[in-house]
């Protein structure tokens, strides 16, 4: 009996791997990272498998509380107003997946997922010098990829989104002002803004209810870095709260200017969200820094000229300086690696 008890998890006998605090033994899929990105790729795995339990993926995080990190950190939108279709289709097939998020992530026993979805479209806003590119980007949003060979209904005709001239614009957008506006583009389905920690905690709740093994460690091993890259700098962005009880109110985009300048509504209470980026690595912000580093929301909403700085919070900002997009695939040298690196202006659209 004793040696019986020995035996179960928890004792001082028991085999490492069946203690969850520490890294199993051996695994057969190993993902550092234990974002959106990461828990998405290892339900996808448990998904695609034969038998049941027949791989092993473990999930590495050094921070459980996800303090730093920036799913949790970002404004939350999802939008399929790109450039490439690639990141188009994905948009919209994560789009898909959250519509039918509580088919794929709801646990026995769990509440149901709420996402505290915001079907509220992107707003692009272009000047004469840069509408063209609008109306190309435009053409290939609306356009079914040839690499699709099998897709939905949806996925096979393009994104819903509608080119607007200024004086559309004024009128479906009266309280914007339009001065300098050449044309603009509105996403009509499938965008908005959404939950990032709901979604995280979903796919998290999720994958560990398959079997996946979940470990906090912190690499150890320090890394040299032989030659940085020309134009290679740190990013920090910073999201602030606003509050203007005689904003725009309901009918609010995710609006994005070309100066730079984008603001959504946040909730029901006249606030807004307001974002901003800077050199360097920093945490801290300040109510100044918002009119010192970028220029000011209310010449486009003018009925954002009385507002109050009442929250912000600051994090990290993955930039690709070389084509904006993420870097997706095979390590060049090690033949078992992957890269799953995203670009933080298009996480959100491509997570699930």
């Amino acid at each position: 009996m004793e040696k019986a008890l020995d035996a179960l998890p928890g004792s001082d006998w028991s085999p490492l791997e069946m203690d969850r605090r520490l890294p199993p033994e051996r695994a057969d899929v190993v993902i550092v990272g234990g974002g959106v990105i990461g828990w998405s790729i290892a339900y996808w795995i448990k998904q695609k498998e034969r038998v049941r339990g027949g791989v092993k993926v473990v999930v590495v995080e050094k921070d459980p509380t996800y303090s730093q990190a920036s799913t949790v950190l970002s404004a939350g939108g999802i939008r399929q107003q790109f450039s490439l279709p690639e990141n188009i289709c994905l948009s919209m097939a994560s789009a898909q997946f959250m519509k039918n998020i509580n088919e794929h992530l709801h646990v026995l026993n769990e509440d149901p997922v709420d996402l505290q979805f915001n079907h509220s479209g992107y707003l692009f806003l272009a000047n004469e010098e840069v509408a063209h590119i609008m109306e190309e980007n435009y053409k290939t949003q609306r356009c079914r990829p040839s690499f699709i060979q099998s897709c939905s209904f949806e996925l096979s005709f393009g994104a819903h989104v509608s080119l607007l001239s200024a004086t559309q614009l004024k009128e479906k957008f009266p309280w914007i002002n339009t001065d300098g506006v050449a044309l603009a583009s509105y996403g009509l389905e499938n965008e908005g803004w959404f939950d990032p920690w709901t979604l995280l905690q979903a796919f998290r709740r999720k994958a560990l209810s398959l079997g996946i093994l979940n470990t906090h460690q912190t690499l150890l091993q320090p890394l040299k870095v032989i030659k940085w890259l020309k134009g290679g700098s740190n990013l920090s962005k910073y999201i602030y709260v606003l509050n203007c009880p005689d904003g725009p109110g309901l009918d609010t985009p995710f609006l994005i200017d070309y100066s730079g300048v984008w603001f959504r509504r946040e909730g029901l209470g006249g606030n807004y969200y307001r974002w901003d980026l800077t050199r360097g690595v920093t945490w801290r912000w300040t109510t100044s820094s918002l009119r010192r580093r970028s220029g000011p929301t209310s010449p486009r909403v003018p009925a954002l000229e009385k507002l109050k700085v009442t929250s912000a919070w600051a994090g990290f900002y993955d930039y690709n300086t070389f084509d904006q997009n993420g870097v997706i695939g095979l390590h060049p040298l090690i033949n078992n690696m992957f890269f799953a690196r995203v670009s933080a202006g298009t996480v959100c659209n491509i997570r699930p």
